[in-house]
């Protein structure tokens, strides 16, 4: 059964298979996050927040206080990026995807956030 891209339903199976990584946990061990994400267009915007703890993550559907950084992109950007049709650096420097907050950090956790188009790629989204 598949799951909307940016639902409820869709944010727990993400986290599921993050947290099931080997290789995230080793990419985002001792690191510290909290990142807003504004997804534009289609029906107004949508909101969801990513916490990278250690070597986990959480992440849920609206806003989150006190984050270290925002992402900004156009949901046909976010889904690109999500099916690994759109490279994160190319996005960012086309202007397809903007940061907000501490730059640093954000590429910093390059490694962990390149494992989500692969988690993504193992569940059945319906974009």
């Amino acid at each position: 059964m598949s799951v909307k891209f940016l639902s409820d339903e869709w944010a727990q199976a993400l986290k599921a298979e993050l947290n099931e990584s080997e290789e995230f946990r080793q990419a985002a061990a001792g690191q510290h996050a909290t990142i807003q994400q504004v997804i534009t267009g289609g029906d107004g915007d949508t909101h969801y927040w990513i916490t990278i703890e250690d070597g986990r993550i959480d992440l849920g559907v609206g806003d989150i206080e006190g984050e270290d950084a925002t992402i900004t992109q156009s949901y046909d950007s976010a889904a690109g990026l999500a099916r690994g049709e759109l490279s994160p650096v190319t996005a960012f420097m086309t202007g397809k995807l903007k940061i907000a907050g501490n730059m640093g950090l954000i590429l910093g956790l390059q490694g962990a956030l390149a494992q989500l188009p692969e988690a993504m790629a193992k569940i059945d989204v319906a974009y």
